[in-house]
């Protein structure tokens, strides 16, 4: 169980890591596929810095944790998902819904539910 969790989460780590390199490249194809466009330069920096930044820590923490079993790691990429998800379901209902709308939720329910189940299952560290 332990092999295949921490397997699934450096996979993972590994598409999301992916994924903000996207942003870092070319913030304008990986913004639209988000829903998010850029109207100048300003855009595109906070596009380019933030998408960025979720994604690559997420990702460095998940891979860290998968990679040296460190439950402790997994709790960063749990929250940021988690506030995510948080994010999304207050839209829902301040501004309505969207075609698709549910499957980024779904990923990020599932990575903070996966994510925090391996935190208690692996050993936590430091301190």
């Amino acid at each position: 169980m332990r092999l295949i969790l921490t397997a699934l989460i450096f996979l993972g780590g590994l598409f999301f890591l992916i994924t903000g390199i996207g942003f870092l490249i070319d913030p304008v194809t990986n913004g639209h596929e988000f829903g998010v466009e850029a109207t100048n330069s300003t855009g595109l920096a906070a596009i380019r810095a933030d998408m960025t930044a979720f994604f690559v820590v997420a990702a460095a923490c998940m891979m860290i944790g998968a990679w040296f079993r460190n439950g402790t790691v997994l709790l960063v990429p749990a929250a940021l998902f988690g506030i995510a998800l948080l994010g999304r379901t207050v839209s829902v209902f301040a501004d309505g819904t969207t075609e698709g709308f549910w499957l980024p939720m779904t990923v990020e329910a599932v990575c903070t539910v996966v994510l925090l189940i391996a935190s208690r299952v692996l050993p936590h560290r430091g301190s």
